[in-house]
């Protein structure tokens, strides 16, 4: 049996996810108390769903602490049980709850937006620390649906290496475990045939690859990954995720991260990302 767990902020877009899970033949629950996961889970599973997606987050504040030793309950009956956590900034939340005129679920206490936010993170800061995670603050609700679709096809028996442009411009992505800054590097930006493309595109790679300083640096952030990997997957980790960050996310970045994908797919799972292209 499959059991993916959604946590995450409020508004980070978890109702967008257990949709997709739903649309792809999911049997789903939403906020259910944390301190239920396993008696609900075994019911399902011996009522015969095969895959199962379940929403937990601050709303069952009371039992969330329990969520750690559930899930490590479950895995041990030999399910494949996977922790998606969805988060965003919090000028991105407090925007969003702006649009859509919702309360926030912790707004009871008399507290601000932004202090319900600050809160949460609090709250939910040792499921962040086990999950897969998605920073949702730049990214469209299409996005997001095809990034979720890209974790139920994942094989969580082994690591995933996900490799994530992102332009500084719009700040570093929340779910980044290394960050490369490549801003030094001849810009694309400022050729003038060159702008309107992005790093996807042949001349820009044409341009990029001729640059020896490029080339450098590609070899020194590939080695640097590839000599640490072994550590991560040693510490039992599900997920790597290493962005590339130039000045807008359209050139520089989409290069670097293509091209180390290329060179680390053959023995690895992985996945590609570009924030700024994608959203």
């Amino acid at each position: 049996m499959q059991l993916i767990v959604i946590s995450g902020l409020a508004g980070s877009g978890k109702s967008i996810a257990l949709t997709v899970l739903e649309d792809s033949g999911y049997y789903c629950v939403d906020n259910l108390p944390a301190n239920l996961l396993q008696e609900v889970t075994l019911y399902l599973k011996e009522s015969g769903h095969q895959r199962v997606a379940v929403s937990i987050d601050a709303r069952s504040r009371e039992t969330l602490h329990l969520l750690p030793q559930q899930l490590a309950d479950l895995r041990r009956q030999e399910m494949d049980v996977r922790l998606l956590f969805l988060e965003a900034k919090t000028e991105a939340l407090v925007k969003r709850f702006s649009e859509t005129r919702r309360r926030h679920p912790l707004s009871e206490n008399r507290l601000t937006l932004p202090e319900c936010i600050q809160l949460e993170r609090e709250m939910l800061g040792e499921i962040h620390d086990l999950a897969n995670r998605i920073d949702t603050s730049e990214l469209s609700a299409s996005s997001l649906r095809a990034w979720v679709r890209d974790f139920i096809g994942l094989d969580h028996a082994c690591l995933t290496l996900l490799f994530q442009s992102f332009g500084f411009k719009h700040g570093i992505p929340l779910d980044s475990d290394m960050v490369f800054d490549i801003r030094c590097l001849p810009n694309p930006h400022y050729e003038t045939l060159l702008r309107p493309l992005t790093g996807k595109d042949a001349p820009v790679i044409a341009y990029l690859d001729g640059n020896n300083n490029v080339n450098r640096m590609f070899d020194d952030i590939r080695r640097f990954v590839d000599d640490w990997l072994p550590c991560f997957i040693r510490d039992n980790r599900s997920y790597l995720t290493v962005a590339i960050g130039c000045t807008g996310g359209r050139h520089r970045s989409v290069y670097f991260v293509e091209r180390l994908a290329r060179y680390f797919e053959g023995n690895n799972q992985v996945l590609v990302r570009h924030r700024e292209l994608d959203s």
